[in-house]
Parts: structure tokens; C-alpha cells; sequence
């Protein structure tokens, strides 16, 4: 299920808008959020007039969009846990995530391993999507990494 346009997409962590350039290019009207001052002036500049709207928060005070939406992120590692809990929320009006986490943490929760795996797979299908070295990134991480794919049933 790709990203079509007029979709409001999240970009949890969205640094310098590596992802959100290409959630624009598909269409998307791209919800990019970040905390570190730098990167939101950065991204602020970067993307003034397009439709993209730059929000300074922490994702354990995110406030998810009212209307559907689907999650593009690179989050960073430490908020694993508490993302993937409010993604799956009963609450919220997610379609699809697809999260760049740690691989060794997507196994862990396609085993059943982890909390987050555990929690309302009724309304979620999650598997994993490609592998991604930590070559792929700048600086490199000492871990490699996965997507985790979320879709809703």
C-alpha cells in the first residue's frame, strides 16, 4: 500500500527531511516532527510553501492528526517503544506505519518477544520490509536496521 497523493503522512524524527522530500514527491501533505531546534529551522526552510507542516514535539506529546493519516519514519531508537504503543492505540485513526527500527527490536516483536508486538494485532497486521544497513545512514549507527510495516485490517 504505497503513499497516494493528498495522504496526511507523519514524519516521526524527520531531521533534515531525508524522508519527507520523497513523502512530497508521492503527494503526501507531510506532518514533520522533530525536537531538536536546529533541524526545525531546517526544516522549516527547507519546505516554506510547500505542504508541509513542521511541529516541535517529543513523541510521547505528540498529538496524532484527527483524520486518517499513515506514519514514513526514521524515529530515533529510544522512542521504539512508546511510538509503537500510541501507533496501535485504539484510539487514533492510523492506516499504515512504516518505521526504520533497530532489526534486532523488529524481530523481537514479529517473535511476540516484545510488548508492542503483543497489542492489538487483532486490528493490525505487522511484518517486516527490508533490511537496511547501517551503511544507509549518516553517521553510521553501530546496529542495522529494519522497517517494520503496520498496516490496519
Amino acid at each position: 500500500m504505497g503513499i497516494e497523493p493528498g495522504d496526511v503522512v507523519v514524519d516521526v524524527g524527520a531531521g533534515e527531511g531525508a524522508l519527507t522530500v520523497h513523502l512530497l514527491r508521492a503527494g503526501a501533505r507531510v506532518i514533520a516532527v522533530d525536537r531538536h531546534p536546529r533541524r526545525l529551522e531546517v526544516l522549516r526552510s527547507r519546505f516554506e510553501g510547500l505542504p508541509v507542516t513542521v511541529v516541535n514535539a517529543d513523541v510521547t506529546r505528540l498529538r496524532w492528526p484527527r483524520q486518517p493519516f499513515r506514519v514514513v519514519a526514521n524515529p530515533p531508537y529510544a522512542v521504539t517503544t512508546t511510538l509503537l504503543r500510541q501507533l496501535v492505540s485504539p484510539h487514533n485513526r492510523l492506516l499504515s506505519a512504516d518505521l526504520v527500527l533497530q532489526r534486532r527490536v523488529v524481530r523481537q516483536i514479529l517473535d511476540g518477544r516484545a510488548a508492542a508486538a503483543r497489542r492489538n494485532r487483532r486490528d493490525f497486521v505487522v511484518q517486516r520490509g527490508l533490511t537496511v544497513p547501517r551503511t544507509a545512514f549518516r553517521p553510521p549507527p553501530r546496529v542495522d536496521s529494519a522497517v517494520l510495516v503496520i498496516r490496519r485490517r
